[in-house]
């Protein structure tokens, strides 16, 4: 059978919040098997702890956020994304302030830290898969989105966005999930904001951390970044990436087929929610030969350094 992984040791990572703007250090730590992934908030009273779980969400205003009771970490999605992507089942994550460092943007230097920079190790519990048995769909207006189940061990994402912007217009991802796929396709899609907006969400205490160094900032005419576009249809893949962090919010990855169009975190919450109050699946686990094959380690060093 797969095995369940965490980190082969503890690390850290240093940042700043990209809604509250402030320093963030996170310490990442093993977990035990069947333990899950979760978040300590070291800077309060008592060191609480939240851990990943629908039970826990939160707010969905352009972040996912986890929380019990008044106590919260924010800005989950692109770390959750990047241990979906690496197989990770238990970590004790960390941290000093409300907020995940969003770091470039990305899932990349979770990515990097983590399977380059610490390792990660296979523990002796067998891996559970959240395995979808029946279709369940949510929307609001115009937007929706549905899981349903396939006939194979495996995830597809099939995401459209529509922005009436000239810069980003339609867009549309076909993504079949393995870790190699994920770092290549989809792991450097940075978060992305209107120019036109950006005043706005400060007004409102948002995005106090941006800048061009962890967003995609798109002007009237073209985007604003010296340094380019990773991908000609990064915003799509930005937008799957945040789908597979807040998949995770199962606590297991998921054997489906996702269909979104314009969805982000509320609809992706509601979606997750649906499928465990439907009772729309069943826990199993994947034997070796399957499970490496889409949880695949076999990286060259070199894809790293781009």
């Amino acid at each position: 059978m797969l095995k369940q992984r965490t980190v082969r040791e503890e690390t850290s990572i240093l940042g700043k919040g990209l809604h509250s703007g402030n320093r963030v250090s996170m310490n990442i730590k093993p977990a035990p098997p069947n333990s899950g992934i979760t978040f300590v908030r070291n800077d309060l009273s008592g060191k609480p702890k939240i851990k990943v779980d629908v039970d826990n969400i939160g707010d969905g205003f352009l972040a996912t956020t986890l929380n019990v009771g008044r106590i919260q970490v924010k800005t989950v999605e692109h770390f959750l994304s990047a241990l979906y992507a690496l197989g990770v089942d238990n970590l004790i994550v960390e941290l000093d302030s409300p907020e995940v460092p969003i770091m470039d943007g990305s899932a990349r230097p979770f990515i990097y830290l983590l399977r380059r920079d610490v390792g990660i190790k296979e523990q002796k519990a067998a891996k559970k898969f959240i395995k979808i048995t029946k279709r369940v769909e949510v929307s609001d207006d115009d937007k929706y989105l549905r899981v349903e189940p396939v006939d194979a061990p495996r995830l597809l994402i099939d995401f459209t966005i529509f922005f009436p912007h000239r810069v980003i217009g339609i867009q549309n991802y076909l993504f079949e999930f393995s870790t190699r796929r994920y770092i290549e396709e989809i792991s450097k899609a940075r978060t992305f904001v209107a120019e036109s907006e950006v005043k706005r969400l400060w007004k409102k205490g948002y995005a106090l951390g941006g800048s061009l160094d962890n967003a995609v900032v798109v002007g009237d005419f073209g985007i604003l970044n010296k340094d380019d576009l990773r991908y000609e249809n990064e915003f799509v893949r930005h937008k799957i990436l945040d789908i597979i962090g807040d998949l995770y919010l199962l606590g297991s990855p998921v054997f489906g087929k996702v269909v979104a169009y314009k969805s982000g975190h509320t609809l992706n919450h509601m979606l997750v929610k649906k499928v465990v109050q439907e009772k729309a699946y069943e826990i199993v686990t994947l034997p070796l030969e399957k499970g490496e094959k889409i949880f695949n380690f076999k990286l060259e060093p070199a894809f790293f350094t781009d």
